[in-house]
């Protein structure tokens, strides 16, 4: 049984949790009355013309056609400070975080003040398994969200790459069916309940990489074990693309139209994805977004970051029909080296980059995915005056680039949540007449 972290997930879990809980399956009356009270909201929400004008904003973004600069702002393990437990109506775990989406959405769409589209669905992907790769690392601490450590479980590569194997992708079909069928009881008539499930985040392979490994080691072994890097990662690169190939082969894999979450904080609305003529009850890798980036690798060389990780990547990157590259890490060094990957389309700017220069590099050939540092949100009172002359810089800077303006990795916000209304709406101020 694979438990939910926090009922206010980032984004990222969001998308790539599989959902299982303890649940008897049985909601009281009262949890039934709240979430579908809830439903009804986000559909009223839903059905408000503003959705579609931003739905269509998105996908002109998306195609590079010129829009305003977009925000999307998800507070991640912020939402436990807006909403907190003491709000929660439910009881059941399954209950309970089905009413956490609900309200989110809700607050999305009445609150925030960003350009996020609220949907007329309800999702429900498969409960699965992963294998992974067959060994994982120990964590140590990670508590409530906190920082963790991790004793990475190869210690020695003659005696510990044997060990390995591909990822395998258990499904369990009559739960999965049980849990699409609840939520066709409780919210058929509100909501479109659909099967979804997006299966990873990105394809980067350092982080696995990392994870099997330890950083320390993995830097030590740029020198010392070459050739070692060399043949773990062919095998992480072999073991996500029979991943991937199973998912498409199985008629697993979901359309990422809408608003999944793609690369390091974009939307997935788009006219060229998936193609016309496609079959949508067997979405193809060809149909959606791809994702790939290496924070692990920030502080080497472009050329190091060349030969021991993005030549891993790359095989994977030529699958999907669009392409977001980055994450945390500055670019700007690499940029030459990322534009090789064909359909890229989204290029993350992170809080340090040098936004001059990635604007350069970006121009309107990609998506200028500008991450303010979430920092700024994380105190008692968020100084607005500052972080508007921080966005001011960077729309100076980046003036003529496709740009979108993302919010994320807060790991707190202050517990105040006028910081990120007040912050959403002076972005909005700042950008409303470009």
């Amino acid at each position: 049984m694979l438990p939910c972290h926090s009922m206010g997930q980032s984004a990222i879990e969001r998308v790539i949790s599989t959902r299982v809980f303890d649940t008897s399956f049985k909601f009281s009356q009262d949890e039934i009355r709240v979430l579908r009270d809830l439903a009804k909201k986000v559909a009223e929400c839903a059905a408000r013309p503003e959705m579609a004008h931003k739905a269509k904003l998105w996908t002109d973004h998306n195609a590079l056609r010129k829009t305003r600069p977009l925000l999307f702002c998800d507070p991640e393990n912020g939402w436990n400070e807006i909403l907190p437990q003491s709000v929660m109506q439910t009881r059941d775990p399954a209950a309970r975080y089905w009413e956490m989406r609900l309200r989110r959405e809700i607050f999305w769409a009445d609150v925030m003040g960003d350009d996020y589209v609220v949907e007329p669905w309800f999702d429900v992907p498969w409960d699965y398994h992963d294998s992974k790769w067959g060994i994982a690392q120990k964590l140590i601490g990670g508590e409530n969200g906190g920082a963790y450590r991790w004793d990475p479980p190869i210690k020695d590569f003659e005696a510990d790459f044997p060990k390995l194997v591909f990822p395998t992708i258990d499904i369990d079909r009559e739960r999965s069916r049980r849990f699409l069928d609840l939520a066709n009881e409780l919210f058929g008539d509100i909501l479109q309940v659909r099967r979804k499930t997006v299966w990873w985040w990105g394809v980067g392979l350092s982080a696995q990489f990392s994870d099997l490994r330890g950083l320390d080691a993995f830097m030590i072994d740029l020198y010392d074990n070459p050739e070692w890097i060399h043949r773990t990662m062919a095998f992480l690169r072999d073991g996500m693309l029979a991943k991937m190939s199973y998912l498409e082969d199985q008629g697993l894999l979901s359309s990422h139209q809408g608003n999944t979450y793609v690369g390091s904080g974009g939307l997935g609305w788009s006219d060229e994805l998936p193609p016309e003529g496609h079959d949508p009850d067997r979405i193809k890798l060809m149909d959606i977004w791809g994702n790939a980036e290496s924070q692990e690798t920030v502080s080497v060389s472009p050329a190091m970051f060349e030969e021991f990780v993005f030549q891993y990547q790359l095989p994977l990157m030529e699958r999907f029909g669009l392409n977001c590259y980055g994450c945390c890490e500055s670019l700007e060094d690499r940029m030459h080296i990322v534009k090789r990957i064909p359909r890229l389309r989204r290029v993350s700017v992170c809080p340090w980059a040098d936004v001059r220069k990635m604007a350069d590099e970006i121009r309107t050939d990609y998506i200028y995915s500008w991450k303010p540092n979430p920092a700024q949100l994380a105190v008692p009172a968020a100084d607005i005056d500052a972080s508007r002359r921080m966005l001011r810089d960077m729309l100076g800077a980046a003036e003529g680039c496709r740009i979108e303006i993302v919010m994320k990795d807060n790991h707190s916000i202050g517990n105040n949540v006028d910081n990120v209304v007040k912050w959403c709406r002076m972005v909005m101020e700042e950008v409303s007449g470009l």
